[in-house]
This record gives structure tokens, C-alpha cells and sequence, in this order.
């Protein structure tokens, strides 16, 4: 699907009259959300949640783990009956144990799912608000080397610009500083010929020419 997008936009840089008519923007989309302070909280509340889950997974786990190794210690003495109940009982911690796992397994995807929405909505926000402002056509998403080549007479990075939408930090561009040529100085012991000046010509006076009457 990316790919088919990349061809898409190629295609429409393509067929414009004039390339200065029409300019777009990329980005990569995960970098700058995994950029994101959002991004990150998302991801510490989901490893907490994670955590959770699973501390009460293992806690089922070890309740028939212990109740398993009752039943086998004392399985040859109970009654027909009270073996009965412990195997019934053994079979529904073993039920519970994968259902709350699957169960977990849904919820925490479920959980990730909207809080990572919320993230990429702040996201698209920005991208809308930076394309509107620069006057883009499209911004295209290069993840995954979706679009390996961009002319950049008319893809413009736009990485930066949605950064500080964000309010992310941007790293300063340098500079450019003027190159300047060393002049040659003479090695030592190489004759240097003088520069001559000529003097000034001197400038004959005009006497002046008495009127004819």
C-alpha cells in the first residue's frame, strides 16, 4: 500500500505542466513519533500494565502448582469423591489460567491500540497544521523505504517543521561560513622581482593663443 501511494505521488509530480507549481513533504513517521514525550509515557504505562497482568497470571499459576502438588501427595488416600472434587477443581484453575491469559492478552492490546491513537492523533495534527502553513500538496510517510527516491526539487524534508509543531526539540543547521583563499607567501631564498611604477607623466601647459581680430 505504501508503495502503491510513492507511485502514486511520483506519477502526480509527473504529470504537472511546471514542478514549481507544485511542491510535497516527507517524513519518517515512527522516528518522529517515537520522538514524542507522549509516545514515551504510553509506552512506561503499558509496560506497567504488562506487569500487572502478568504478576496475576503467575499468581493463578502458582495456586495450581500448589494445589496440583496436594492432589498428587495425597491422591492414594482420598476417597473417590474428594478426588473427584480436586481434579474438578485442578481442571478449573487450568481453565481460568489460559482464559485470563487470553483475556489479558486482548485487553492489553486493545489498551495500546488507544493510547497509541492518541499519540498518532497529536501527530496527524501536526503533519495537517505543517502542510496547510508550507502549502504541500501531500505529506508522504517514508518508513520502510517505502519511497526510495524523492526529486528534491519538489519534496521538501518537512521533519523539523512537524518537530516543532510538536514542540520537539530541533538540532540548529549549521551555518554556512564564507571559504577563503590563503594567499601563497614566497618560500625563503626564491627572488621576488620588483614591482616597478612609472611615474606620473608630467602635463605640458597649454599657452594660451592670442585671438585673431
Amino acid at each position: 500500500m505504501k508503495r502503491v501511494f510513492c507511485l502514486l505521488s511520483i506519477m502526480v509530480s509527473i504529470v504537472m505542466p511546471s514542478f514549481s507549481q507544485v511542491q510535497f513533504g516527507y517524513l519518517s513517521y515512527s522516528t518522529v513519533k517515537k520522538q514524542m514525550p507522549e509516545y514515551t509515557q504510553a509506552q512506561n504505562n503499558m509496560a506497567a500494565l504488562r506487569t500487572k497482568y502478568e504478576q496475576e497470571a503467575q499468581r493463578g499459576e502458582d495456586e495450581f502448582q500448589k494445589k496440583f502438588v496436594e492432589f498428587l501427595q495425597g491422591q492414594k488416600e482420598f476417597p473417590t469423591t474428594i478426588l473427584q472434587k480436586r481434579q474438578a477443581e485442578l481442571q478449573n484453575l487450568m481453565d481460568n489460567g489460559l482464559s485470563f491469559r487470553n483475556q489479558a492478552q486482548g485487553l492489553l492490546a486493545e489498551a495500546e491500540k488507544e493510547a497509541m491513537g492518541e499519540v498518532e492523533k497529536k501527530l496527524n495534527n501536526a503533519i495537517l497544521a505543517v502542510g496547510v502553513e508550507l502549502g504541500y500538496a501531500f505529506i508522504l510517510n517514508i518508513d520502510e523505504n517505502a519511497c526510495p527516491f524523492i526529486n528534491p526539487v519538489v519534496g521538501v524534508d518537512v521533519t523539523n517543521a512537524v518537530k516543532r509543531k510538536l514542540g520537539l526539540e530541533v538540532p540548529e543547521e549549521p551555518i554556512p561560513q564564507a571559504e577563503i583563499t590563503p594567499i601563497e607567501t614566497p618560500k625563503a631564498g626564491t627572488d621576488v622581482a620588483p614591482v616597478q611604477v612609472s611615474p606620473a607623466q608630467e602635463t605640458t601647459p597649454v599657452e594660451n593663443v592670442p585671438e585673431e581680430h
